[in-house]
């Protein structure tokens, strides 16, 4: 794991100079805290800021091949390179170092581009060709790990966060608007935006070329996530079971290679339970296992953490978070999401990381992806008992089933069967639409566009966020099972651009801590999109394979729980008498209308009503986070970033062909 940066530059422009390039690295520190390396070879110039997992001696990077013609800097891991390395081995190719990353040089030189398809991992590289004077920018099938860049000046700039591109003074740190509308319906821009206006994201199962003479840049997808149109192959639910468990127990154990000990978060739900079980079951090693536990009972799972520890006998370690703690972090969370959000979910993260590093590991096992693809969330519950009430509108007990699905939410569960029927039979009938699950969801939070700017208006006009993401999705959406369009919508909206990022990525690498991620590896992913959707959402039974597939390594109480969504708490975080002092600053009148996303008065009353009444409903909590979280994004990158003030990295080794290394 680690930070990538640098530039090509095209058309005979100058090269990138070292100063900026140390300034990108710098600002990557925390994703790579051990060495940094750089190499320049005429146009391109690449960056690595290492953490050091695998081939801890000799992993340096940027890395090269046998006559020194490709050069790759990567972040991120590539589980099955001992496979790999083996088979390389046998065709002729010679490694220099026992680093996962080496693989990827020797694959290109065998299928180029194609040399994506052969890897399992979770990874963002950049890869340069100096025959033929190109750069590879590659991504992995899930977008675990990201990738960022842009054009500026004549070159393209590439890095694993926002913040380091910004420290060459070419880019501009424009906010975008339509990323603004898209955080304010879908909870997250859209795979390939990003908040700054001209710069991008290469998106998740892509890569992009780009030429020295000025071709490209070029993006081509290499995987995509998808279902069959024909469901059943005539497998029965044991069969699904049976290679589930055996898939999960391969992916768990390519993630344990690493040459430093490996943990695991515990949330006390049955996805994390079952990853904690398959290493205690697996591995001989005594397991670390990592939980967040709150003050606020009504967001704590603590019961069910420790009922798991004691079952498998792991060393566990809690953080409790307080609300007054979300509040404190806050600002250091959006430094780290480089976007805004609307929920306070990372905050916590953000604090469990921290506990996971002062344990002095770096790498863990968790269940991110389990609910996406295996059918465990509340929305896919959600479309089907719409879907089963459209069918007989008139009905008096088929809504009834709406009530039991978001026993969390206190404004849902608070108000009458006449409120609850008029809420969900919003736009019930339209069941041809391919996003039907997720459209009551994003008509309720695009409600909270309400709190935009005249300006903002002004300048969205008649922009229409749903035309830009059915441009994106998939063209046989519509033949496919309503289940797999939910959960394919939730993956493209959710997953993919948020939970990996803001709630995965960003707050783990904030302090120096690998995620990884066995329900994300590919080959589990394309099974669970062949499991038939009766057997996935069995009735309503989430996770219904899953279940069976792991129930004998769990205790029952854990496997049979019901879902509970990891959420935690907001107003109670920034108001009140000890509500941080950043938030009365930013969420002032006059600096509200001088950042202008939004139209200050209304700000002021959302403000009042949350810090007034007991009892905020969730549209409200997710309108002040979103203009908070907002507010904060502008100070951070927009009003104060500076980066001509920026430090160099100084722990900096120079790589140069046929040239021993040399500390400078």
């Amino acid at each position: 794991m680690c930070g990538i940066a640098g530039a090509l530059n095209v058309r005979g422009m100058a090269p990138l100079d070292s100063t900026t390039l140390r300034r990108m690295l710098m600002l990557l520190r925390h994703r790579g805290p051990e060495m940094a390396g750089i190499y320049a070879d005429g146009p391109v110039a690449l960056g690595h800021a290492r953490l050091s997992i695998i081939d801890l001696a000799g992993g340096l990077q940027p890395l090269a091949n046998e006559d020194e013609t490709l050069w790759v800097i990567v972040n991120g891991e590539v589980f099955n390179y001992v496979e790999l390395g083996e088979e390389l081995g046998r065709r002729g190719h010679r490694f220099r170092t026992g680093s996962d990353s080496e693989v990827i040089l020797h694959l290109y030189e065998e299928l180029g581009p194609a040399l994506l398809e052969r890897l399992n991992g979770q990874y963002a590289f950049a890869l340069w060709d100096a025959r033929r004077q190109r750069l590879m920018l590659g991504r992995d099938r899930l977008g675990v790990r990201p990738l960022f860049y842009t054009m500026a000046g004549g070159s393209l700039l590439f890095a694993s966060e926002i913040k380091a591109l910004l420290a060459d003074p070419r880019v501009r740190r424009q906010p975008a608007l339509h990323a603004l509308d898209q955080i304010f319906t879908y909870w997250a821009v859209l795979p390939g935006r990003t908040m700054f206006e001209g710069i991008h994201e290469v998106p998740a199962g892509h890569y992009l070329l780009m030429d020295a003479d000025g071709a490209g840049p070029a993006l081509t997808r290499y995987w995509a996530h998808r279902y069959p149109t024909v469901e059943d192959d005539g497998a029965d639910e044991d069969f699904y079971a049976v290679r589930l468990r055996e898939l999960l127990v391969d992916a768990v154990r390519l993630r344990l290679r690493a040459d430093v000990p490996v943990g695991a978060y515990l949330s006390g739900g049955l996805d994390s339970s079952a990853i904690a079980a398959i290493i205690r079951h697996y591995s001989p090693n005594r397991l670390q296992t990592f939980s967040v536990t709150f003050d606020d009972k009504a967001f704590d799972e603590r019961m069910f953490q420790q009922r798991m520890a004691r079952h498998l006998g792991t060393a566990h370690h809690i953080v409790e978070c307080r609300r007054e703690d979300i509040g404190e972090v806050f600002p250091d969370v959006i430094w780290h999401t480089e976007t805004p959000v609307l929920r306070t979910a990372p905050a916590p993260l953000f604090l469990l990381s921290a506990l996971v590093r002062r344990h002095g590991l770096k790498v863990v096992l968790t269940g991110e992806g389990a609910d996406e693809f295996l059918a465990g969330y509340n929305i896919f519950k959600e479309a089907m008992v719409r879907r089963f009430w459209a069918r007989e509108l008139t009905s008096r007990s088929r809504p009834l089933l709406l009530r039991g699905l978001y026993d969390w939410v206190p404004d849902l569960q608070g108000t009458s069967q006449a409120y609850l029927e008029a809420f969900f039979k919003q736009g019930i009938t339209e069941t041809h639409d391919p996003t039907y699950s997720h459209m009551l969801r994003w008509r309720n939070t695009a409600r909270l566009k309400r709190l935009f700017s005249t300006e903002v208006r002004e300048a969205l006009g008649d922009y229409d966020s749903a035309r830009e993401l059915c441009a994106t999705l998939d063209p046989d959406l519509s033949s496919w099972h309503p289940l797999s369009q939910a959960q394919y919508l939730e993956t493209r909206t959710f997953l993919e651009p948020y939970l990996l990022s803001s709630q995965g990525d960003r707050v783990a690498m904030a302090h120096s801590v690998e995620g990884r991620f066995p329900f994300l590896d590919h080959r589990v992913v394309e099974l669970a999109g062949r499991i038939p959707a009766r057997m996935r959402l069995r009735g309503l039974d989430e996770k219904h394979i899953l279940k069976r597939a792991v129930r004998d390594l769990l205790p029952p109480d854990i496997w049979q729980r019901p879902k509970q969504p990891y959420r935690a708490p907001i107003c109670a975080a920034f108001c009140g008498p000890d509500a941080p002092e950043y938030v009365a600053a930013l969420l002032a009148p006059d600096r509200v209308a001088q950042a202008g996303f939004f139209n200050p008065v209304a700000v002021s009353r959302l403000l009042a009503k949350c810090q007034s009444s007991a009892h905020v409903g969730e549209n409200d909590e997710m309108a002040l986070v979103g203009v908070l979280s907002t507010q904060l994004w502008y100070d951070a990158f927009v009003k104060r970033f500076d980066a001509q003030t920026l430090h160099e990295r100084t722990d900096v080794i120079t790589v140069e062909a046929g040239v021993p290394l040399v500390a400078v």
